[in-house]
């Protein structure tokens, strides 16, 4: 899918037409959508889906991590998510415990085996932004970081 972008001005007075091409959330989800896709192909070899890599990630973050805030920290649905943990551990890429402060919270953490694939993986994801970015220079790069910080707080408002 190609989504190309025209500058418009609209009118004082005048309602502005929707275009869906050059509607920004629509842009920004299809961008995503491509840039997950063409990542997907670092962890693939893997034997890793993206729901998988996408909780591996969150959960390589800390050394333990509430089942139920993974959901919270990924774009995806309390089902996707368990599901996604429910493989990783069948393939022995995560091991869950019961809280020590709470027993109805189930605890997830990398495995050994976990932590060297995540490791692999991740090093394959930095390669990939890296690329992903160089097309733009030093200050359009913390402009990015900067316009998204900015989108995220208006969208999760």
């Amino acid at each position: 899918m190609t989504v190309g972008c025209v500058a418009r001005k609209s009118r004082p007075g005048k309602a502005r037409l929707f275009v869906l091409e050059e509607f920004a959330p629509y842009r920004i989800v299809a961008l995503g959508h491509a840039i997950s896709g063409r990542l997907a192909q670092a962890y693939r070899d893997e034997n890793l889906t993206i729901p998988e890599w996408r909780v591996f990630a969150v959960i390589s973050q800390d050394k333990q991590v509430a089942a139920r805030d993974v959901v919270s920290r990924t774009p995806m649905d309390k089902m996707t998510v368990s599901r996604a943990v429910a493989s990783l551990e069948g393939k022995g890429f995560v091991e869950r415990a019961t809280s020590e402060a709470d027993r109805r919270v189930s605890m997830v953490s990398l495995s050994k085996s976990g932590r060297a694939l995540f490791d692999r993986v991740a090093a394959l994801a930095v390669e990939f932004e890296d690329e992903l970015l160089s097309s733009l220079e030093p200050d359009e790069r913390n402009g990015l970081i900067e316009t998204l910080q900015k989108l995220e707080t208006v969208a999760l408002e």
